[in-house]
């Protein structure tokens, strides 16, 4: 393989050559600092390339495994971060003028422990504007779709989607509120895992809502999504909502097909004038490839997924502007037109309406749950359409991000975030214009070796892995 295609890597196949020394750790990095610096500019992925501390820990790597001390599979693979997670000495900006010259003095626990894996870090990635959605005005660059540069990336971890999706980087951290993994890995073509909710540590992570916000990976495998999960799960006595639950060797459980499981299609997901026909194919012929490989699947009512959307928005926003409320008052004028309206009108959401919200979404997380002890796994769209335009993907009047259309999408993202579920989206397919289009599948809590056992046997019965974007390569 040359110089130029060692992009093409997966974690997995990367980690096998290093541990071998069949390929150097630096190699590989200055070959990421290489397309970053070629496509950056173009798809808006970085807001800070840490190009000198990553060839650092790229040598330190090479040293160490030359030494035989391997730490394990993300030694000296190149990663980045979501510019939520704390990098001591770093910006770290949330993508916000608010935050322009906000460098903290320690490192999330998250950047600690891909430290302790050998992991080389790249660079901070961009988001919509403190992880809200619906940004008009990016200050570091508008993310760009490598499948498409003028179609969205998503929100909000859509930098993470796009270093991914256009090979600036092996794998990536998002953070996924209710649906800001997943709905950009869809857009983009990639795999993207929102955790259980407790599964990963969010010490050292700018909030948006602190009963909701989880960090999850985001990678062009199944597998790879598997191996970074395992190095930044865990407890964590600094996060008061870090689960302490066992983290099991998720490797192992991309083993055999788990046979007899019964999957759940939601009608309310599938019969719904607001789904792209193209999508509801996809995921429809996606759902038939699952029953092909031995899942009994069958439809399933949730009504309360209609509703989702809006209990999402009476909640997470008032969470949010909480958390803003001292900058509202003395930074107000630095925020973006649409995150400053979501929050000032967050702000003065009446109490009743808020702890109604917080009602409605214990019935969300009960139909959830309830369904799943019927069934092993729920299956729906990851987003409602493919990629829209740019043009139309921001919080501006007419936008994805309003009204009716904002609350489709989040009928499909939202219940598993209310209900504290792990989600994860895998490509299912592309539309006749050649976006991708992403399934979700949801599972119990803290089944995540369940999630990635059916996610992965989707993957290999199907040609939707390894599609690489014409923009990049």
């Amino acid at each position: 393989m040359t110089d130029n295609e060692l992009h093409r890597l997966t974690i997995a196949e990367a980690a096998g050559l290093i541990e071998s020394r069949s390929l150097s750790p630096v190699e590989l990095t200055r070959a990421y600092l290489d397309r970053i610096e070629e496509l950056n500019d173009r798809l808006g992925a970085y807001i800070s390339v840490m190009s000198e501390s990553a060839l650092a820990q790229a040598s330190r790597a090479e040293t160490e495994i030359a030494g035989g001390n391997y730490r394990g599979k993300m030694h000296g693979i190149p990663v980045a971060v979501k510019d939520i997670i704390y990098t001591k000495g770093v910006l770290t900006s949330a993508a916000s003028r608010v935050l322009s010259d906000h460098v903290p003095d320690y490192d999330s626990t998250i950047v600690e422990r891909l430290d302790a894996a050998g992991a080389v870090l790249l660079g901070k990635l961009n988001l919509s504007e403190f992880a809200i959605g619906g940004t008009i005005d990016h200050p570091f660059g508008t993310p760009r779709n490598p499948w498409d540069t003028g179609r969205s990336a998503g929100g909000s971890s859509s930098g993470s989607a796009v270093a991914v999706a256009g090979s600036l980087c092996a794998g990536a951290l998002g953070s996924d509120t209710g649906g800001s993994i997943r709905g950009p890995s869809a857009f983009c073509g990639i795999v993207g895992l929102r955790p259980t909710y407790g599964r990963v540590t969010r010490h050292g992570v700018i909030p948006m809502s602190w009963s909701l916000d989880t960090v999850g990976p985001m990678t062009h495998t199944v597998e790879d999504c598997a191996i970074m999960l395992q190095t930044i799960a865990g407890h964590d006595e600094r996060d008061s909502s870090s689960a302490d639950e066992p983290v099991p060797d998720y490797s192992e459980s991309l083993g055999d097909w788990p046979r007899e499981v019964r999957v759940a299609l939601p009608r309310e997901a599938m019969d719904f004038d607001g789904l792209n026909g193209e999508v509801r194919d996809s995921v429809a012929s996606s759902a038939d490839q699952l029953a092909e490989i031995g899942a009994d699947v069958e439809h399933a009512d949730l009504p309360m997924l209609a509703h989702s959307g809006a209990v999402f928005l009476a909640t997470a926003d008032v969470d949010a502007a909480t958390f803003h409320m001292d900058w509202l008052k003395s930074r107000a004028d630095l925020y973006d037109w649409n995150t400053r309206t979501r929050l000032e009108s967050a702000a003065i959401t009446p109490s009743p309406v808020y702890l109604r919200g917080l009602r409605a979404r214990t019935l969300v997380r009960d139909e959830m749950i309830s369904t799943l002890e019927d069934y092993d796994f729920i299956v729906m769209p990851a987003s409602p359409t493919a990629a829209p335009p740019i043009a139309r993907s921001t919080g501006s009047p007419g936008g994805y991000y309003q009204g009716r259309l904002d609350l489709a999408r989040r009928r499909y993202t939202s219940p598993a975030a209310l209900a504290g579920l792990p989600a994860i989206s895998v490509p299912c397919g592309f539309t006749e214009s050649g976006l991708p289009i992403g399934l979700q599948i949801i599972g119990r809590p803290f089944s995540e070796p369940d999630l990635f056992r059916i996610a992965r046997a989707y993957e290999q019965a199907t040609d939707w892995r390894g599609y690489r974007t014409p923009q990049t390569g």
